[in-house]
């Protein structure tokens, strides 16, 4: 895992695809706010699309590149969605950008989700290895 979390850090932004009424991808940039119990922790605003995306299709998959795409990230899993403020304050603690946005935890638009029961998928391009493949 710490390969992976490596991965993320280095490279910071990721791209989310998300589906759009059933049939529709979507895909834009998204921040990661961190790692814990098997969890990859991350935040939205329940105002914009992605949010009704991930609530009618709770799946999504966020890629993370090298910035000459030699090496990428494929993260997936099940998107759940977490209410407790303190689950709030800890992405806010690890995003502080976020903050800046919503101000505080409870604020009634912002949302934090996790993946769970999904993988991470590093590989090379061109491919140079077997991709790694870590389950989480």
């Amino acid at each position: 895992m710490k390969d992976v979390l490596d991965f993320i850090k280095e490279t910071g932004v990721g791209y989310i695809a998300t589906v759009e009424g059933g049939k529709q991808p979507r895909v834009r940039a998204f921040g990661f706010g961190f790692y814990e119990d098997g969890k990859f922790w991350f935040c939205t605003n329940n105002t914009k699309k992605v949010f009704s995306q991930l609530k009618e299709t709770p799946y999504a998959e966020i890629m993370f590149t090298k910035p000459d795409f030699s090496k990428y990230l494929r993260l997936s899993g099940h998107v759940v969605f977490e209410n407790s403020v303190e689950a709030k304050a800890k992405v806010m603690d690890a995003m502080p950008g976020v903050k800046g946005i919503y101000q505080t935890p409870d604020n009634p638009i912002f949302e934090v989700f996790y993946l769970e029961n999904g993988e991470a998928v590093l590989e090379a391009f061109p491919p140079t290895a077997p991709p790694k493949v870590v389950k989480f």
